[in-house]
């Protein structure tokens, strides 16, 4: 799967990622009010305004980037009609031919982090038939239980192609009260780091490995250092935009092929119609706003790595 995110990356020039992380004050009254009507104020009309909300969006910008993001916490504070929102919007996706990421940020251990591979990654078996119960592509993994927890997902992407991202330096501000800590005189996100590298050895792609690792951009400075130590590691780099990260700052994530990182932006781009620079598009036009948003971002990453 490394392999055809490489691929529509290159093709697109555009190493850029749309995180579509709903909540319902960025959806337009428009949309609102249309769900409501249909299904009342209720989960089920949330789960409809957010499944058109997507929609629209993915509409207007599937040409332009390889893949999305979708954060499923955003969809399971709704229950069971926000995950079929979920279902909808990835099953859209990726008939658009979008690379579907999966940020779920699991980690357990045995069977349970089995269940999760299979759930998101893999098929389940159901008497004599198989099914998916997702589409994702790729998911994200948090490894702080150690290989007990990251090995099922790795077993998983080998038999179905598929991918994961693994935590290593996340992007929040607190995230140096563990990550930061010294062990033996070394940085735990490093140890980390090095455990991704060992992990995607298993699982390579032609010159990346489908074990990516998720480094904020806000830590550029470690982010330069991380890119170093994982060389055919894929950087997945939230951060950009709202949380404060410059694409100057992100060159660094990247390797001279011009590859090896792809940068989310999630507000930036869905909500780009509530921001001042896109506000004569309107509220209506909210997915034409989000369109040149994206452009904006490509610009701005492309012409940095340019400059590099």
């Amino acid at each position: 799967m490394i392999n055809e995110l490489v691929k529509k990356i290159s093709d697109l020039n555009a190493p850029v990622v749309v995180g579509l992380d709903p909540m319902l004050s960025y959806i337009p009254e428009h949309i609102l009010k249309a769900a409501y009507e249909e299904f009342g104020e209720t989960l089920e009309g949330a789960g409809e305004a957010i499944w058109q909300y997507n929609k629209g969006i993915v509409d207007a910008i599937y040409d332009l980037i390889p893949a999305v993001k979708p954060q499923i916490a955003m969809y399971e504070q709704f229950g069971i009609p926000g995950l079929v929102a979920f279902n909808k919007t990835c099953e859209y996706c990726k008939e658009k031919g979008l690379v579907i990421i999966g940020d779920i940020k699991r980690g357990d251990i045995g069977s349970t982090s089995g269940a999760y591979a299979t759930g998101h990654l893999g098929k389940v078996q159901v008497g004599s038939r198989s099914f998916s119960g997702f589409c994702e592509d790729f998911v994200t993994v948090n490894p702080y239980l150690g290989t007990d927890g990251v090995k099922p997902f790795v077993d998983v992407c080998k038999e179905e192609n598929k991918g994961i991202f693994v935590l290593v330096k996340t992007s929040n501000p607190s995230s140096g009260e563990f990550q930061d800590r010294l062990v033996d005189g070394t940085p735990l996100y490093e140890l980390v780091a090095r455990k991704v590298v060992e992990w995607g050895e298993a699982c390579m792609g032609d010159v990346y490995s489908n074990v990516g690792c998720v480094v904020g951009a806000t830590y550029p400075e470690q982010g330069k250092k991380l890119r170093k130590l994982m060389p055919h590691t894929y950087i997945l780099v939230p951060g950009y935009g709202a949380q404060g990260g410059k694409a100057s700052d992100l060159v660094d994530y990247f390797n001279e092929d011009g590859l090896g990182a792809i940068v989310n932006s999630s507000r930036g781009i869905i909500t780009a119609y509530k921001q001042d620079k896109y506000a004569a598009f309107g509220e209506k036009n909210y997915a034409d706003a989000s369109r040149q948003a994206v452009i904006d971002m490509i610009e701005d990453i492309t012409g940095a790595l340019a400059g590099k």
